[in-house]
């Protein structure tokens, strides 16, 4: 049996975010401790809830941990770095250049782990060669805006750094370096996972330049000269070859643990773990599927469910404040026009939903009762709207990032 159908989907929601904690994933795969010299280093969502995960396993370690404010954990050996997300700040570049200043004291036989998830991208920050950190803030609000794909962003956002795409690796030779990541891109791609400060990469500047005019990023004039002297790392390169990169946690496992639990009352269809798009336009194709679904349901049939995840995208064109999963909330109720039998939630899981610190929405029958629904679209304004209609979902710092989950419940008719 379903429980009340908001109820319900957060419960979904919450047992993804559960499964991806790093104080429950991230032991199994943890090596002993080696003997020698060990450094802790790492950047994203999730960097301090990995770095507490692993003083629990070996106890107190040398490094230091770069996450966002308000996701601090406690330790006992690694400095924990609080920095701003999604745009960058001193305090990131500060930290960064301590982290760098630490990775050249490392030789051979020491032993370098680093912990990355989402958002390492903006919280490790070295901007290129010649550019400040204000160019660096106004690329990355640029490509926010943009509405290009994370993978897009990424690109740009390693040949515009000095320790992206390979580079953090390259610092840390000859020692030894193992990359534990939690995945938040769609594909799992190790590459893409905070821009890839571990990982060789084979883009090219002229892709990174082709990626700002095609999705018309302005940028200044510093980060077009900046692309022309790119320190990313190309694959094969010697200094990577003491580097090994695993994915540990990933938006597939909480979305099959997501499935695992509505199973005995739904039947399950699992739509991807990797979709990608605007969000309207996606949440308006999976309304079309919803409402067909519910048309051809008969009394006493099992509801359905549909999962998926990956990370949508906003155009921004508006001046209100929303996220990915707040607009596809907002569309989805547009596009069923109150429909008496579907119900849905869009989280990020990291709790924070593109800039503000809400994780998402709840959407039901009852949605446009609130007024105005249309009007939010157009001006990016989710948020506003659902604070309005009390529908948000609001976490706080969940301590772990896999990205957005999103689920549709459908209801057969009454008897």
């Amino acid at each position: 049996m379903i429980p009340e159908p908001a109820c319900f989907l957060r419960q979904l929601f919450d047992r993804a975010v559960e499964v991806a904690d790093p104080m429950r994933s991230l032991a199994g795969v943890l090596p002993a401790k080696p003997k020698g010299r060990v450094l802790v280093i790492g950047a994203g969502k999730a960097s301090a809830r990995m770095a507490e995960a692993v003083e629990a396993a070996w106890g107190p370690c040398e490094g230091l941990v770069i996450t966002r404010y308000g996701h601090a954990r406690p330790c006992r050996g690694i400095e924990i770095v609080q920095a701003a997300h999604p745009v960058p700040d001193q305090a990131g570049v500060d930290a960064t250049e301590r982290m760098l200043r630490l990775l050249d004291t490392a030789r051979e036989g020491d032993f370098v782990l680093a912990l990355i998830s989402g958002g390492a991208s903006a919280l490790l920050c070295a901007p290129a060669k010649g550019m400040s950190l204000a160019d660096k803030q106004q690329v990355n609000a640029a490509l926010l805006a943009s509405g290009a794909p994370i993978l897009a962003m990424n690109t740009v956002r390693k040949h515009l750094s000095r320790v992206k795409g390979g580079q953090l690796a390259a610092a840390a030779y000859p020692a030894r370096l193992l990359a534990l990541m939690i995945s938040d891109v769609p594909g799992d791609d190790p590459a893409f996972i905070g821009s890839g400060p571990t990982v060789g990469d084979a883009t090219t500047p002229a892709e990174a330049r082709a990626i700002l005019d095609r999705w018309q990023v302005p940028v200044p004039a510093a980060a077009l000269a900046a692309l022309q002297h790119s320190g990313v790392i190309p694959p094969g390169d010697p200094r990577l070859s003491r580097t090994e990169n695993v994915i540990y946690a990933a938006p597939a496992q909480s979305l099959a643990a997501a499935a695992a639990f509505a199973a005995p009352g739904a039947r399950v269809r699992t739509l991807g773990d990797r979709i990608e798009g605007e969000a309207r336009d996606i949440a308006r194709d999976q309304a079309v599927m919803a409402i067909d679904i519910a048309s051809g349901l008969e009394p006493g049939d099992r509801p359905v469910l549909l999962l998926s995840g990956g990370e949508l995208t906003v155009t921004r064109t508006g001046d209100g404040v929303g996220g990915p999963n707040a607009e596809f909330c907002l569309a989805l109720a547009l596009a069923l026009n109150g429909h008496p039998r579907i119900h849905a939630i869009a989280c990020d899981t990291d709790g924070v939903d593109g800039a503000a610190e809400v994780a998402g929405a709840l959407v039901g029958p009852d949605t446009l009762a609130t007024p105005g629904a249309a009007e939010a679209l157009a001006r990016n304004d989710a948020h506003g709207f659902f604070a309005r209609a009390r529908a948000q979902v609001v976490t706080g710092p969940t301590l772990t990032n896999v990205n957005d989950f999103r689920a549709i419940l459908i209801l057969p008719p009454d008897g």
